[in-house]
């Protein structure tokens, strides 16, 4: 057994200490024994654990939840990136969110991580061409999580999305790699076109609660849009924006907004 996890250890780290974390927390607390042996501790890999967890979420009557894991399952068989950002999205969560003290919590408890998850079954399911199966997803996300991003967006990885209240991603918007976002955020476009209407983030930005980014612009790399801003125009790297409409007032402050989280203005 000592081999078995220092090699599951050695193999994949995140995976492990989500396991060794769940065995603690029933520890801690035996009346949830049954939930986290169920999503975590009866599970050989983060693959399986991760379709379970979102097949639980999204099962309704409308469609089962044995039918919602087998669609998961095939998905991380035939894209090991969909695991692979998983596991980039537990590790910001746990390195930007001073409430998340263990890899386990955004799988069991957060719903952004969650949300972020299904998304990226959807946009599997919407390359393969299975559009209406994809909208599923999407709607049933929307329902559950009060998150609705669209299977067509392309979103990267180590994404934070923090309390994950009222976000809207719009069908042709892109999220580079290590973004985080608080609530009430809107990559949305600015009327009815039908070609590409939506934002273009960059990686490393902060996105500040309630800020809404509209339309086909460009925010730079590293740069950070401050709560309740909407943001009209391009922003160009490493600047913070504010305001209605958003303008420049600074620099970004440092040179991994997305990781410091700091939303002071000012720096």
């Amino acid at each position: 057994m000592a081999e078995t996890r220092a090699k599951i250890a050695e193999l994949d780290p995140v995976w492990a200490r989500i396991v060794t974390e769940a065995e603690q927390a029933v520890v801690d607390e035996p009346l949830l024994g049954g939930l986290v042996h169920s999503s975590v501790l009866h599970h050989p890999t983060i693959e399986r654990a991760l379709g379970y967890r979102i097949s639980l979420k999204l099962a309704s009557g409308e469609m089962s939840e044995q039918i919602l894991r087998e669609i998961c399952d095939e998905a991380y068989a035939a894209d090991p990136s969909l695991a692979l950002s998983a596991r980039a999205d537990i590790v910001a969560v746990y390195e930007r969110d001073p409430a998340c003290h263990r890899f386990l919590q955004p799988l069991m408890f957060f719903k952004g991580f969650q949300a972020i998850q299904t998304y990226r079954v959807a946009n599997w399911l919407w390359r393969q061409g299975r559009k209406d199966l994809a909208y599923f997803f999407q709607m049933r996300c929307s329902e559950v999580f009060g998150i609705d991003i669209h299977p067509a967006a392309r979103i990267g990885k180590g994404i934070m999305i923090d309390h994950a209240h009222s976000i809207v991603i719009g069908e042709t918007a892109v999220v580079g790699d290590n973004v985080s976002m608080l609530h009430s955020v809107t990559l949305g476009g600015t009327g009815k076109e039908e070609e590409d209407r939506h934002p273009k983030i960059g990686d490393g930005v902060l996105i500040g609660a309630g800020a809404k980014v509209l339309g086909n612009i460009k925010v730079g790399n590293c740069s950070r849009i401050a709560a309740g801003s909407v943001v009209l125009h391009e922003v160009p790297p490493c600047k913070t924006v504010a305001g209605v409409p958003a303008k420049i007032v600074g620099e970004a402050g440092c040179d991994q907004p997305s990781v410091s989280m700091d939303q002071l203005l000012g720096k």
